[in-house]
Parts: C-alpha cells; sequence; structure tokens
C-alpha cells in the first residue's frame, strides 16, 4: 500500500512535467500562414478589384455578366470540355491496364513504363508542338493519294481537334502515372486478383469490379489533374491554330481586358471547387473503406 501511495505522485509528477514540454504554438507559424495567405490571395483580391472597379463609374459587375453573352465563350468553353473528357478517357484507357499488367506480371518493367510516362516532363512543349506541326505537313504531302489523307484532315478538325486530344495525353501521362501509381502501391493487387481469379472472376470483371473500386481515389486524382492541365494549356493550342478556352481568354484579353481576368478569377474557383471536392471524395472513400475493417476488429 505504501508503494502504491509513493508511485501515484511521481506518476502524475511525471504526467506534469510531459504536459510542460509539450511544443507550444509559436508566432512564427502564424506569420509564415499569414504570409503564404497573403501571398497567394493578394493578387486574386487585387484582379477581383480590378474586375469591379472601373474609373468613374465605380463599383460594377458588368464584366461578369457579360461573359455568357461574350462572343466565343460558350464555344470555346465547351471545346476545352470536351477535349478534357477525351484526354481523361484515353489517358486512363492507356494507363490504367498497363500500370495493372507490370504490377501483376512484370515487375521488373515498372522502371521502364516510369521513364516512359515521365519523359513528357523533359521535352518542352514547344519542342512537341513543332513536332506535331512538321507530322501534319508531312503527311497530306506524301499520303495524298492513300486513305491516311482523310485521317490527317480528321484529326484537325476545329470543331474537335483529336490531335490536341494526343498531345494532350502525352502531357498528360506524368501525372496520370504518378496518381494510379501511387493508388496500386496502396492496394495489394497480387492478393486481390488471385482471390477474384480463384472465385471464377474473368480479367474484366476483376478489373472494373475489384481493382477499380479501390483506385477511386487515383482515378480522380488523376482525372483533376488532367482537367487542370488541359484547362490551362496554351502553348500548343495556340500554336496550332485552335482556340480552346486558354486561347480565348488570351485572345480577348487585349479588347476586354477586364472580361479576360473575370474569365480567369472563376475559372480558378471552379478549379479550386473541384480540387476541394475531390479532397472530401477520397476522404469518404478512405473512411468506408477502413469502417469494415474497424467493424471486424474484436473488443
Amino acid at each position: 500500500m505504501a508503494a502504491m501511495t509513493e508511485t501515484a505522485p511521481q506518476t502524475y509528477a511525471a504526467q506534469g512535467a510531459d504536459a510542460r514540454r509539450r511544443p507550444r504554438p509559436r508566432v512564427w507559424r502564424g506569420a509564415v500562414l499569414a504570409l503564404a495567405g497573403a501571398y497567394f490571395l493578394l493578387p486574386l483580391i487585387a484582379s477581383f478589384v480590378f474586375t469591379v472597379h472601373v474609373p468613374g463609374q465605380g463599383i460594377t459587375f458588368e464584366a461578369y455578366t457579360r461573359l455568357l453573352g461574350a462572343e466565343g465563350f460558350t464555344e470555346s468553353l465547351l471545346l476545352s470540355l470536351g477535349l478534357a473528357a477525351a484526354t481523361i478517357a484515353l489517358c486512363l484507357l492507356l494507363a490504367v491496364p498497363a500500370l495493372i499488367a507490370v504490377r501483376i506480371g512484370s515487375p521488373r518493367l515498372r522502371p521502364v513504363v516510369e521513364v516512359m510516362c515521365t519523359l513528357p516532363l523533359v521535352v518542352p512543349p514547344i519542342a512537341l508542338v513543332t513536332g506535331i506541326t512538321t507530322v501534319l505537313r508531312w503527311g497530306p504531302e506524301h499520303l495524298s493519294r492513300t486513305p491516311l489523307y482523310q485521317t490527317f484532315l480528321a484529326v484537325q478538325n476545329e470543331k474537335f481537334p483529336v490531335v490536341l486530344v494526343l498531345a494532350y495525353t502525352v502531357l498528360a501521362l506524368p501525372f496520370v502515372h504518378r496518381s494510379l501509381d501511387a493508388g496500386l502501391r496502396a492496394v495489394d493487387v497480387p492478393t486481390l486478383v488471385e482471390a477474384a481469379r480463384s472465385c471464377g472472376a474473368s480479367w474484366p470483371h476483376v478489373v472494373l469490379r475489384v481493382l477499380l473500386p479501390n483506385l477511386r481515389a487515383s482515378l480522380a486524382g488523376a482525372a483533376f489533374l488532367t482537367l487542370a492541365l488541359v484547362l490551362g494549356e496554351f502553348t500548343i493550342a495556340s500554336l496550332l491554330g485552335f482556340r480552346p478556352f486558354a486561347v480565348w481568354i488570351v485572345s480577348v484579353s487585349g479588347a476586354q481586358a477586364r472580361m479576360s481576368v473575370a474569365v480567369s478569377i472563376l475559372s480558378l474557383l471552379v478549379t479550386w471547387l473541384l480540387l476541394l471536392a475531390l479532397s472530401r471524395a477520397g476522404t469518404t472513400a478512405s473512411t468506408a473503406a477502413a469502417a469494415p475493417a474497424t467493424s471486424r476488429k474484436e473488443p
């Protein structure tokens, strides 16, 4: 009994010493966060003030109200969204089967696939568009008497330029690869495949019903990064002579500066909202996946 009474004060004293040793929030942390917030928010605030304040007229939201009726706004936005959807689909169709096959059957080829997917980061977009332009000029001259001549003309259709989808797919591969590779590393793919195959599931069923549901967060991340890249890409589309959303913003900025800044602010806000929705979806999916495992634990 005496030993217990002697130990109790010592325990409380040790707990008090540990509490005193805990790091307390410091002022410099708040200062760093304030500087970071000012770095990101001040340009946005200044841009917003530029769009709503007209010298001699005061505060007006005309730049935002005229967006929907602006010439080329709807067409360019729909074109960029269509290009983004096609690019996302093509990237996932190329990357998902390749990475799953490497993960299951040929782990030694993983460095080779990684180098091939990250190679577009080394090649500047101006060099890529120069090569594309050379090929597009060479094709009609040498293939005018073959069926491929119509193919070269079809991929350059201004209503939906497939050549931009191909170029954006190359640019987006590094980001898609990183996102999917991180998701596949977090999942025990061989065990899932073996269990599904032992139950008689076919390979399409394994990929669509077993693996893809476990990669929802990675697929959403890859889709979001690809969408952001397509909506903001300017160099390739401008040099090839097409007019998606980013090119339209630059073309409008010369005559209607306030409207172009207003469009940029709205597109940035939409991108942030998509990012928040993606983060929320990933957190919800992780919580839902962890809940069954927690419920199976014994008390």
